[in-house]
């Protein structure tokens, strides 16, 4: 029987080799990478400096190729595709949130929001509108017309998300999105993650942090290169995280 759209993992990904070449040195960044992230899963990606995590993310977010294997994303080998169809890719079926939050200073956070439809097939069609209720999503309906600098972090934050989830991405990729936030807003902007998640959002964290990955259904550790360990976080009745369980991957 064939395998329904619902059934298959929104991301899989098959034996993916990444190597760059750096003058004479040779760097293995991803070493034959399995992994499966089903649909509306909250997933955390950890590892330290070089384990290949920044690389991974940077393949799942369609904004590298990998040398070898394969990356397939809701049922299409993206890891075959060429630039255009990348970009496409790109803006129809990944919403990015980063660390530095790379709002343009000189633009309103309505005007910040709105900027991926730009570049979308038709997307001047409700442009405001859609960018006033993603505001509206991340509890920012009454700062539409502020700028970065009137901001908090964590508000700009929140417009970097309102920005990302505007073409309803297949999958949210958040990489180190609480790094420049303080403890108290990092709980915030978690907890909106949580919220989207809740609400049938995919979301993918990049983190170093453990606190972090606490808040996630499953936690992915690479080292050199591969999945050293994958496993899920559970939850008690009352919502408190409870430790790691499962085996690592041998």
């Amino acid at each position: 029987m064939a395998e329904s759209p619902h059934e298959r993992p929104l991301i899989q990904v098959v034996g993916l080799t990444k190597i760059y070449r750096v003058g004479v040195e040779t760097i293995h960044a991803l070493r034959g990478l399995d992994l499966a992230i089903g649909r509306n899963e909250m997933v955390a990606i950890m590892g330290s400096s070089g384990s290949g995590k920044s690389t991974l993310m940077n393949m799942l977010g369609c904004l590298d190729r990998p040398t070898g294997g394969s990356y397939f994303l809701n049922g299409r080998d993206v890891s075959r595709m060429g630039a255009k169809e990348l970009a496409q890719v790109r803006n129809e079926e990944i919403g990015f949130v980063f660390q530095s939050f790379e709002l343009l200073p000189r633009q309103t956070a309505l005007e910040n929001v709105e900027l991926p439809l730009i570049y979308a097939q038709g997307g001047w069609r409700g442009r405001r509108q859609r960018a006033l209720a993603a505001l509206d999503r991340v509890g920012l309906a009454n700062r539409v017309d502020h700028r970065p600098n009137q901001l908090s972090g964590g508000q700009r934050q929140r417009v970097a998300i309102a920005r990302a989830i505007l073409n309803k991405p297949s999958i949210l990729l958040a990489d180190e999105p609480t790094g420049n936030l303080d403890s108290a807003t990092t709980t915030e902007i978690l907890a909106l993650f949580r919220q989207l998640h809740a609400e049938g959002q995919t979301v993918v964290i990049v983190t170093h942090e453990d606190e972090v990955a606490a808040h996630c259904q499953r936690v992915v550790r690479l080292r050199d290169g591969r999945v050293l360990s994958d496993l899920p976080i559970g939850q008690d009745v009352a919502g408190r995280h409870l430790p790691l369980v499962g085996k690592a991957v041998g």
